[in-house]
């Protein structure tokens, strides 16, 4: 049970504060040159830049803009993804690994030129990055780390601990990174990208793509957006193309608390080394500050209730800051590839037409805004510097085929145990506000009893691959182990890769 002193319904302090504009549904068939789906940073950035370009750009979204990935983030702009860079190198080499850093810094600089550009309030700032530890075992990790900053002539390295704001063992800081508040900073993108001719559908759900030489994007409601592009940036690529992406990818959730504290941390961006990881930043707020605290990721669907995640990251806030007061809690959903870069490219090798761009990993700030790049130049045929490292065709042995076999051993695991659960729970013993797995004329299924006593049950069995769902609640959902889909209390698709809803089932 989640602590009492936690909001009630998980809503991200971005979205609360800031008005975002309403957008109509597709109502009937259209054409264009570009079809974007998917209002998050990669999609509208790419939307803006294309639309800039002189392309017809279309830009669709299953529910409302800004309200997936990019509304339920931390909002930090960096290149330090923990300590990565070793691990790059080793996998990787120098070269690469310096890639991928040049590829982030691009994007953090993208997006102050166009905060700049286009005069956006978004409360962007240039903050260190910080890494650190309490735990010793980690320090190892951490020199490590400061020798590939070293061997990639990154601005940064150790620093003495005793420097930051509390206490760590050891810790290592990339210069020179940044911060902002999303919504603000893409609403204003999205007012720019209509002032430059583009459209906006919302509540528009794309569920397939009628391939050739012209593709259309086909609604759940039967309207075609036809197109000489198509450009997937919906998180889960709603179109796989036999690119086989639910296989390559697996699905975390993480935490975050804003939290309203009489001696706030204003300047940097940290994030511990040790597992459960706390993530720890600020922003301005209406009346002062919030830290933004987070962390506590887990394999969506799987391990322990949802609640005591919230309940962990409580803890810690009030140990950093004895008197916080939790205003906002949510989750965001992150897909991490097998070798933890992001797929931005061609969604399979033999449809050109078609882009995608997932998989961020937890970094979709700098990882979103280089991709919109990288698309772009695809769609123009131009070359771009970064197209090969993060193009979706790659594998390598190590660590791809290994986290192949792994991931898709897991996968097999919670298949098999969600067919042998034995369930004696009936919807009637759910308590108001309580969820859970129960037995429906003898099979197994799911219920929910809102506040007002009313029971929404449903068939727990994924419309994806047929694994069966698992109870979120602390976000109240059903979300599966097996390859991430999430649904609603009423089985509505919440992420992919399922694209239809769980069955209702009538209790009477």
């Amino acid at each position: 049970m989640m602590s009492e002193h936690m909001p009630r319904y998980p809503e991200p302090f971005w979205r609360k504060e800031s008005e975002t504009t309403e957008y109509p549904a597709l109502t009937d068939n259209t054409d264009c040159d570009v079809a974007v789906v998917g209002g998050g940073i990669a999609g509208i950035t790419t939307a803006y830049l294309l639309q800039k370009e002189g392309k017809n750009v279309v830009l669709i979204d299953a529910g409302k803009l800004i309200n997936g990935t990019t509304g339920h983030t931390t909002a930090k702009i960096t290149s330090q993804h923990g300590l990565f860079y070793d691990e790059l190198i080793n996998h990787f080499g120098k070269e690469k690994a310096r890639h991928y850093y040049d590829a982030n810094q691009e994007g953090l600089e993208f997006i102050e030129e166009l905060v700049n550009e286009l005069s956006i309030d978004c409360d962007f700032s240039h903050e260190d990055a910080f890494v650190f530890t309490q735990d010793p075992d980690e320090i190892f990790k951490i020199k490590k780390e400061d020798e590939a900053y070293q061997q990639l002539d990154i601005n940064g390295g150790l620093i003495d601990e005793k420097t930051l704001p509390f206490y760590t063992r050891a810790a290592i800081v990339m210069r020179d990174q940044a911060q902002f508040h999303p919504v603000k900073y893409l609403n204003a993108l999205t007012d720019a990208f209509i002032k430059a001719g583009g459209t906006v559908y919302e509540n528009t759900t794309a569920s397939d793509v009628k391939t050739g030489d012209r593709p259309a994007v086909i609604t759940r409601e039967g309207h075609e957006i036809t197109c000489d592009h198509v450009v997937a940036a919906s998180h889960f690529p709603f179109y796989d193309g036999m690119g086989f992406y639910f296989a390559r990818m697996h699905a975390e959730r993480s935490y975050s608390l804003a939290v309203k504290t009489s001696k706030p941390i204003t300047s940097g961006m940290y994030i511990n080394a040790e597992d459960p990881k706390r993530s720890i930043r600020c922003t301005p707020a209406e009346d002062g500050y919030l830290m933004i605290i987070g962390g506590e990721k887990h394999k969506t669907g799987q391990g322990i209730d949802t609640s005591k995640h919230y309940d962990a990251l409580a803890a810690y806030s009030r140990e950093m800051f004895p008197d916080a007061e939790i205003l906002y809690r949510w989750a965001t959903h992150d897909l991490i590839t097998m070798d933890k870069l992001p797929y931005i490219g061609h969604i399979t090798e033999r449809h050109k037409n078609i882009f995608v761009a997932t998989g961020f990993h937890k970094w979709g700030m700098t990882n979103g805004t280089i991709a919109a790049k990288i698309i772009r130049d695809g769609i123009l045929e131009k070359e771009n510097t970064y197209r090969e490292l993060f193009t979706p065709h790659r594998m390598k042995a190590d660590p791809g085929i290994k986290e192949f076999v792994k991931e898709n051993a897991n996968v097999a695991k919670y298949f098999v145990k969600g067919k042998a659960e034995m369930v004696r729970r009936k919807p009637e013993d759910l308590a108001s506000d309580e969820g859970g797995v129960v037995t429906v004329k003898g099979k197994r299924a799911g219920a929910y009893k809102d506040p007002d006593g009313l029971l929404h049950a449903v068939d727990t069995t994924c419309t994806h691959m047929g694994c069966e769902c698992e109870w979120n609640d602390g976000d109240r959902t059903w979300d599966c182990p097996c390859h991430g889909s999430r649904f609603n209390v009423q089985g509505e698709v919440i992420e992919g890769p399922a694209d239809k809803p769980l069955r209702k089932l009538d209790l009477e």
